[in-house]
């Protein structure tokens, strides 16, 4: 199975990037992410899923329909992923909608099956978290976790990591259910990169990225592999993390997530080889570059 693809990989039609259920062993989420420019529309059609929008860079009209009544909700968006939490829109099961405008936007998805309600969610009421310490700090922008919108299935959030920082770590697992220990979710990763905030680096930069994920004797995967802009990273099961941002380079990514639990919830299992780590950050100052913020 390929569970890595370089951007590009999954065009189709207007969207650069589609995830969803053809590609095999693939079942409970999806993403779509559209570069768009004047006359260009970004149509979602499919009622059976939820959607989460979420402008990467620009700004966007979203004009949709829920149970019959159509209205539009425009979309300040952002500078880039890189400055600080964008204004997001929940579509519920059912709905259809258009996208207009010029920038990056990507659409989270996941089938459903019960209608909740739209919420859109400006940029100022974000939930802003700093994690970690030291090396590990990130900063998640936690939009569509469960204690921030009540969705069917869907758990999203972003992570903005800084230049030298590690990220998803420790490395972790969400691959089988057990009440109010761990959860069982796919998981989605789409990445940018981009030269370090607050510095003056040369023309014809690479900024990169590096992902981990792997598995165990009896469900084995094994990617280890640079990212880059556009890139996106599958993850059906194992231990995942770090995901590491280059000396030079900060790390962005969205993280999609929905599984088959009884309930939604974000339940985690750390490596017992690595869960050490997170004591540590306890004698540990948080990064003092963060948060990121539209401010530059």
């Amino acid at each position: 199975m390929k569970w890595f693809y370089r951007q590009g990989r999954l065009h189709n039609g207007p969207f650069e990037t589609v995830v969803d259920g053809s590609i095999p062993g693939w079942r409970h989420t999806g993403l779509r992410v559209a570069s768009l420019k004047q006359g260009i529309v970004a149509t979602l059609n499919e009622t059976h899923v939820e959607r989460i929008v979420v402008p990467l860079n620009g700004s966007f009209v979203v004009e949709y329909t829920v149970l019959g009544k159509t209205e539009k909700q425009t979309m300040r968006g952002r500078q880039s992923p890189f400055h600080g939490a964008t204004d997001t829109l929940y579509l519920p099961m059912g709905s259809t909608a258009n996208i207009t405008g010029i920038g990056r936007v990507a659409i989270a998805e996941g089938p459903a099956s019960r209608v909740k309600d739209l919420k859109y969610s400006p940029a100022s009421e974000v939930p802003l978290e700093l994690r970690g310490a030291g090396r590990a700090t990130r900063q998640v922008h936690n939009f569509g976790t469960p204690f921030a919108l009540d969705a069917d299935r869907l758990i999203v959030c972003e992570v903005i990591t800084p230049a030298d920082n590690w990220s998803s770590y420790p490395p972790h697992k969400h691959d089988e259910y057990i009440p109010g220990v761990e959860s069982n979710l796919e998981e989605i990763y789409y990445f940018e990169v981009a030269n370090a905030r607050g510095t003056k680096a040369p023309r014809g930069t690479d900024p990169i990225g590096f992902f981990r994920n792997y598995g165990t004797e009896a469900r084995k995967i094994d990617t280890l592999t640079e990212v880059r802009t556009g890139d996106v990273a599958l993850v059906p099961f194992g231990w995942h993390g770090p995901a590491m941002a280059a000396p030079g380079y900060d790390l962005y990514y969205l993280n999609v997530m929905a599984g088959p639990d009884p309930d939604r919830s974000w339940n985690i299992s750390d490596d017992p080889h690595h869960s050490w780590v997170r004591s540590t950050w306890a004698v540990q100052q948080p990064d003092p570059r963060l948060p990121y913020t539209s401010q530059e």
